[in-house]
């Protein structure tokens, strides 16, 4: 693996990516998709600081179409750029029964979260949507559930009723009050997408553990990890670079595979 390079994770709603210099991970920054101006960010992350070049980018995405308009600024401007199930392959071993259809980020999530507990975990992604995949102690991938997430819940409330307001998801929302109840329709509709959201990601803690037969290692990411989970009785860590965390993982082990190869 290369010691620097740029990692890019393109989701359906955000964009998350962070340099890797010297073998190392560095702090990330978050584009929105919609930002007309996120390509353009990419790339000036690939060059910056860079003398003779850009920083050769790996991306990995679960949104084509923000994939494509990133991929082809960064090509323009002579970037080196390779993907995920195009270019390289996700090092993961899985039980699903057909892994061709399985989100990238899931597996991602899956990778980071193994290389960093050496454990048996639950993996849960908060974000458009919800997804809560198991990872055994062998670090092998048995899939789980997707789920609405928190605001396309409040997107559906919104939209197929006809008095319910359009509301934002947000911290103030979610956060405890001096009572359990929605004291105005907003904060109902708050309080009750997130209790949702909590009540499915505990009630499947539960189911997985029983079927492991213990309690696995339980961490959260995606956009709306810290909003729901932090301080949570069950999520134990929230590590919003996770999926970035399994990318670097992923390099680094197809450049053991290569060199294995080569011997």
């Amino acid at each position: 693996m290369t010691p620097n390079m740029l990692l890019v994770s393109i989701g359906n709603t955000r964009t998350r990516l962070a340099r890797v210099e010297d073998g190392k991970l560095q702090p990330s920054r978050v584009l929105d998709n919609a930002d007309p101006g996120a390509a353009a960010a990419i790339v000036e992350a690939a060059r910056a600081g860079r003398e003779g070049g850009a920083l050769p980018t790996l991306l990995a995405s679960v949104n084509s179409a923000a994939a494509e308009r990133y991929e082809a600024a960064l090509a323009g401007a002579g970037v080196s750029v390779s993907r995920f199930g195009r270019d390289a392959p996700i090092p993961v071993r899985t039980t699903l029964d057909d892994d061709s259809t399985v989100g990238h980020d899931r597996l991602l999530d899956a990778l980071g979260a193994f290389a960093r507990a050496r454990q048996a975990c639950i993996v849960i992604d908060a974000g458009t949507a919800v997804t809560v995949d198991f990872v055994d102690g062998e670090g092998t991938f048995h899939g789980g559930v997707i789920a609405p997430g928190a605001q396309m819940m409040l997107d559906a409330l919104h939209e197929r009723t006809s008095a319910l307001p359009a509301v934002r998801l947000s911290a103030e929302g979610v956060a405890p009050g001096p009572t359990p109840f929605g004291k105005t329709t907003a904060r109902a509709m708050t309080l009750g997408v997130a209790a949702a959201v909590r009540g499915l990601v505990h009630g499947l803690i539960d189911r997985y553990s029983a079927f492991y037969g213990a309690y696995p290692r339980v961490i959260a990411t995606g956009g709306d990890a810290a909003l729901l989970f932090e301080g949570d009785e069950l999520v134990e860590h929230v590590v919003p670079d996770l999926t970035l965390i399994g990318m670097h993982a992923a390099a680094a082990l197809l450049e053991q595979i290569d060199d294995a190869g080569e011997e």
